[in-house]
């Protein structure tokens, strides 16, 4: 038997009798916050935060729908029966030392609102992260294992666009022999050595030159859509 008093319906249907705040209110709160006149610090940075966030959705929704690659590993995920609902790729605030991330259990792809200098960026992000997914589905990858690591980040980095030229180039890495390939092999080392299993860089090393060539050389899900190879080219 619930106890609880009710609530009458007129009560449920009646709307909040809160003012909202007028269209000058709004701007002068915005404009306290821009300033920093009137507001703390903690209050401009939470402002700031939000923006990120509502950015970052925005954009994030946008590639969902339409851009080619992310459209195409939405695709390949739910014909493995890994179906990945918008809600599951969220954007949050972070650390400066990462764009993004996944999360096995229970399949969720992070981003990092406020830390994406293009669309391109927030694109590539999110291709790395799905092919993670994509790997964690199809594959059964247990990342404790620093071979199975390994060979997703390879995977991942190769065929996300991570590694093209102009993002090497922002990062300080300048190559004209083999950039690709040293890319992929410098990022896979980086996350493999973050992994809690690892227990240091040499360790990480050895992993990604153990399965180096079958990972580099396996393109799934990309080689099993010809329909598909035309763009990925171009992407990549």
């Amino acid at each position: 038997m619930n106890n609880s008093p009710e609530v009458s319906s007129t009560a449920q249907d009646t709307p909040s009798s809160a003012p909202q705040p007028s269209a000058f209110e709004r701007w002068r709160r915005k404009a306290m916050l821009v300033t920093g006149l009137g507001v703390t610090d903690d209050e401009r940075l939470e402002d700031l935060r939000q923006h990120h966030i509502r950015d970052c959705e925005r954009k994030k929704e946008y590639l969902m729908n339409y851009s080619p690659v992310v459209v195409f590993m939405l695709k390949h995920l739910k014909a493995s029966g890994c179906e990945v609902p918008m809600s599951n790729v969220l954007c949050a605030p972070c650390d400066m030392s990462k764009a993004g991330g996944f999360t096995p259990d229970p399949g969720a792809v992070i981003l990092c609102a406020g830390h994406f200098f293009s669309q391109q960026h927030m694109e590539s992000t999110i291709t790395h992260e799905l092919m993670h997914m994509y790997d964690h589905c199809r594959f059964k990858v247990d990342w404790a294992n620093l071979r199975h690591h390994a060979c997703s980040e390879i995977r991942a980095n190769n065929l996300s666009g991570d590694c093209r030229f102009t993002r090497e180039l922002r990062r300080g890495f300048l190559s004209f022999s083999k950039q690709h390939q040293a890319c992929v092999r410098r990022r896979a080392v980086e996350s493999v050595t973050a992994n809690p299993a690892c227990p240091n860089e040499a360790a990480a090393e050895r992993a990604v030159n153990e399965v180096w060539e079958s990972c580099f050389n396996d393109t799934r899900p990309f080689d099993e859509d010809h329909c598909y190879v035309s763009v990925s080219l171009v992407l990549l």
